[in-house]
């Protein structure tokens, strides 16, 4: 079966004329509206990607600070712990009774008159 437009004949008129630049500026106009949709949805896809990519980026971060803080959260308990246990020995060295008492023991430290023995912590042989 043949298309009908192959038994029509075309008239050339000046309406005909308008009518086929009128078809042509539509269809030129529908190419460009169809490359305007394609290049504007590219660029939408690329910057919801960069913003995915983006977002993903500051989450790696972000954990590695919140691990970083935590971490400096430890040391810091365990400074200030280590803190108040010198704080404590600074007050007992500035009592000359706990000094002395240090220094008879770890230093030999006699006054006058006294011995010192030193003992063997060694569980007797016997």
């Amino acid at each position: 079966m043949r298309n009908r437009t192959d038994k029509v004949s075309r008239i050339n008129s000046p309406y005909m004329n308008r009518y086929d630049a009128h078809m042509e500026r539509q269809n030129k106009r529908k190419r460009i509206l169809r490359i305007r949709l394609i290049l504007f949805g590219t660029i939408v896809l690329i910057f919801f990607f960069s913003l995915l990519t983006y977002h993903m980026s500051q989450r790696e971060l972000y954990g590695e600070k919140q691990a970083e803080y935590e971490s400096l959260q430890e040391e810091k308990q365990e400074l200030k712990a280590e803190e108040t246990s010198l704080l404590e020995e600074i007050k007992l060295l500035e009592d000359e009774s706990y000094v002395l008492r240090i220094a008879k023991t770890n230093y030999f430290f006699t006054e006058e008159g006294e011995i010192v023995f030193k003992l063997l912590e060694e569980a007797p042989a016997y």
